[in-house]
């Protein structure tokens, strides 16, 4: 039998024991009450860079290397602070090159020559890239695959350009030089082209526009100059072929699309193809749309691309106004939203350089972007092009600015993959409620993250802030009001989050 004091020794530890489950109940049960950060905003938000006539980089052939660059710096700076997150740059304008290549010369646009290097020497495509993941922006290159010489082009061509080493496959149109999209040698150029930069850099994407076969060229008597193609086309017909020359010639665009999505996904899957074809298919679809007919005229079977899934993002380039009664933008985007069979990532270009081109408001480019967001299946709009916003043409970036007032990540792939980074390490420095938050985070996992997604309750009020992946802190100085939750996040380069 226990002695009175014993017992009482024995009571006290047994209820001091039941305090502390109790008190560590408690605690458990708050933390994991604790309220979630919202979702992260997900849109594309994307300009052109066109390098074809300097429209929008670099302003002139041939600056020095410091001035291009500088000029890319600019750029990049002011996409960032709109909160873009992705640039498509023009790296092939037309069988040229804006990066060292073996394949095809120097582009006239960047140097002044043709065939002639940057001086000083450095990589152009890659200094774009660098610069442009420091800000944790996407770049995305953007190629023209059968456009050989465009007629702003003055200097000479240079003895290695595919006009002179491949004679055969590259033909004059009108003031144009063309590669023969029926030729097997050009789907082989230009395939190996592609390639090429998808192998060498990290780029983000691949894209292409809606140069396939040429806008149609008249003679001074006003008729069309037929393509010149009878010899590609007596081939195929010599070899069996039935199909009519205008099906043959859509056939030879399909192949290509086809070919280059399935080559991108055996080299780099998470590396997406992007296609801007001109923004009818026909018209007619949906009834009310009138206007050129691409299927027709560009021999381009832009619908079957999208529901076939040969592309990772759908940018038809909808040049038109919302009240436009025969090429409605809101019209034409449901109606490509409803082709996008296989779902799918749908962003729609928008002629935000009609600011300064045309008479349009800034108002009807953040109209367009209301309508975009409105549309189910659609996540992300692309600027063309980055000059006018530059320019700031009748307070096009200012809208912006309204328009996108908080960072966004880029929608995700998810049929690219749907593994995940592993939640980030987090360490801070005091305690949440101290007047300064410091803290710092490691990789959970063997993944490689993307980018950085730090959201922060502060006063009842959620912000967010998006970093690239060599960024491993954040700090904030929140003076009286305390910071009541952070959330650390990574987010991988087909856009999926982590825990």
């Amino acid at each position: 039998m226990l002695e009175p004091t014993k017992l009482f020794r024995k009571l006290l530890m047994f209820l001091f024991s039941m305090s502390v489950i109790t008190v560590g109940f408690e605690m458990f049960a708050s933390a994991t009450k604790q309220e979630g950060p919202p979702p992260i905003p997900r849109e594309f938000r994307a300009a052109w860079v066109a390098t074809v006539n300097n429209i929008d980089w670099p302003s002139k052939p041939g600056l020095p290397s410091d001035k291009q660059q500088t000029e890319i710096i600019n750029i990049l700076n002011t996409a960032f602070s709109l909160h873009l997150n992705a640039i498509v740059l023009q790296v092939r304008p037309a069988c040229d090159a804006f990066y060292p290549s073996k394949l095809e010369p120097w582009s006239e646009y960047l140097t002044g020559t043709m065939g002639t290097p940057p001086s000083p020497s450095y990589d152009p495509l890659e200094f774009w890239i660098t610069e442009a993941h420091k800000r944790g922006i996407e770049l995305h290159a953007w190629f023209n695959p059968y456009r050989a010489h465009h007629p702003s082009g003055k200097g000479p061509i240079s003895p290695d350009h595919v006009s002179k080493t491949k004679p055969d496959i590259s033909k004059p149109y009108g003031s144009h030089l063309w590669l023969d999209p029926g030729e097997v040698g050009t789907q082989n150029h230009s395939m190996s082209v592609i390639m090429d930069v998808v192998k060498r850099y990290d780029i983000d994407g691949v894209h292409m526009d809606d140069y396939f076969y040429p806008y149609k060229e008249k003679n001074k008597s006003g008729d069309v100059i037929p393509f010149p193609d009878d010899h590609s086309y007596a081939l195929f017909k010599k070899s069996g072929g039935t199909l009519d020359r205008d099906d043959w010639r859509r056939s030879n665009v399909d192949h290509f699309v086809e070919r280059l999505y399935k080559e991108i996904k055996k080299v780099k899957p998470s590396v997406r193809l992007g296609i801007s074809p001109f923004g009818i298919w026909r018209p007619g679809n949906p009834s009310q749309i009138k206007g050129f007919d691409q299927y027709s005229e560009l021999y381009a079977d832009a619908r079957k691309w999208i529901r076939e899934g040969w592309v990772d993002y759908w940018t038809p380039q909808l040049y038109w106004s919302v009240t436009s009664p025969g090429q409605s933008y809101p019209v034409l985007l449901q109606w490509w939203a409803e082709q996008n069979l296989k779902h799918r990532n749908l962003w729609p270009g928008l002629y935000t350089s009609r600011t300064y081109e045309g008479n349009w408001s800034s108002k009807e480019i953040t109209d367009q972007i209301d309508a975009t967001r409105k549309q189910e299946g659609a996540s992300g709009e692309v600027h063309f092009s980055m000059a006018a916003i530059m320019r700031n043409s009748r307070g096009v970036a200012d809208a912006l600015r309204h328009a996108y007032t908080e960072p966004a990540l880029v929608p995700a792939s998810s049929w690219l993959g749907n593994w995940k980074p592993e939640g980030p390490i987090v360490k801070r420095k005091r305690d949440l409620s101290s007047e300064d938050v410091h803290i710092t985070w490691t990789p959970g996992g063997r993944h490689d993250v993307w980018l950085w997604v730090v959201q922060v309750k502060i006063g009842g009020k959620w912000r967010i802030e998006i970093m690239p992946s060599q960024k491993r802190e954040w700090d904030l100085k929140p003076g009286s009001l305390p910071v009541e939750s952070i959330f650390v996040t990574g987010v991988n380069n087909i856009g999926v989050e982590s825990e």
